[in-house]
């Protein structure tokens, strides 16, 4: 693990510490009975795969370690609301505090306004996590096999089962797909980011789907995609239909016309 990387993940592990102090578990079971505006994130994803449709999963982001800051004015529910009118079916939002100027607070003002699945984006190193994320609004989560231990992962994984939470296992290496495979209800996110080099690679998709294209779920690509070439490529050379896509997007100038163009797939 890189400096980057553990310096998130110390830092996370406080701020769980800090979460424990602030929020109760019957706090936690309470927000999450009076919410009415859950989405089934994976079931809604597998029909979309099944039927063979292109689904991007719209990332908002204020910062990243690799870029820096995304977007200055930043506004999370104008972000929601420009990629929604141009046809998102999916949010990712990012709500690391720390190292991409994100708040758990951003999927329950999002939700306040609209019904749509939403991946809560973060570094989960604690099964307390799953419920806070939950009480949010969050409809999933992403557990980062490279973030934490194999019995940790599963101990989150059971948790979110249990919570009846989506989950995407997200992987980088082939050992970690092959581990993927165990967690059957999940999906799987391929990351061509490698997060101790912090570069991107395409290929890793491309390789790695061999190894967890038997999965019942679907695939995500994570990571890279900059044009219609990056999403057709992937398409063609892996099968995959799912993308997790949010610098290249939160970067350009007409955002939502961003979205729509990356929607417009001619295969």
């Amino acid at each position: 693990m890189n400096n980057i990387l553990k310096k998130i993940i110390d830092n996370k592990k406080k701020r769980v510490n800090e979460y424990k102090k602030k929020y109760t578990n019957s706090q936690i079971f309470e927000n999450i009975k009076n919410n009415n505006n859950f989405s089934d994130f994976r079931t809604k994803l597998k029909e979309r795969d099944t039927l063979g449709d292109l689904s991007i999963i719209a990332e908002i982001k204020k910062s990243s370690p690799s870029a820096g800051l995304l977007v200055k004015n930043f506004n999370h529910v104008n972000i929601a609301k420009s990629y929604i009118e141009n046809g998102a079916q999916f949010l990712s939002v990012l709500t690391e505090e720390d190292f991409f100027l994100g708040k758990l607070e951003h999927i329950s003002d999002i939700k306040k306004k609209y019904k749509i699945p939403i991946l809560c984006k973060d570094f989960f190193v604690d099964t307390f996590q799953v419920g806070l994320a939950k009480s949010f609004g969050a409809d999933c989560i992403l557990i980062i096999l490279s973030a934490v231990d194999k019995e940790l992962a599963k101990d989150m994984y059971q948790a979110a089962n249990e919570f009846k939470i989506s989950t995407i296992v997200e992987v980088h290496t082939a050992a970690e797909a092959e581990q993927a495979l165990s967690f059957e209800n999940s999906l799987i996110g391929i990351n061509n980011r490698n997060l101790d080099t912090l570069k991107i690679s395409l290929n890793t998709t491309v390789e790695l789907v061999g190894i967890v294209d038997s999965h019942k779920h679907p695939l995500i690509c994570e990571s890279g995609i900059n044009s219609v070439d990056d999403i057709e490529n992937i398409i063609v050379d892996s099968g995959i239909y799912n993308f997790i896509i949010g610098e290249s997007l939160l970067k350009s100038s007409n955002i939502g016309e961003k979205f729509k163009k990356l929607s417009q797939i001619s295969l």
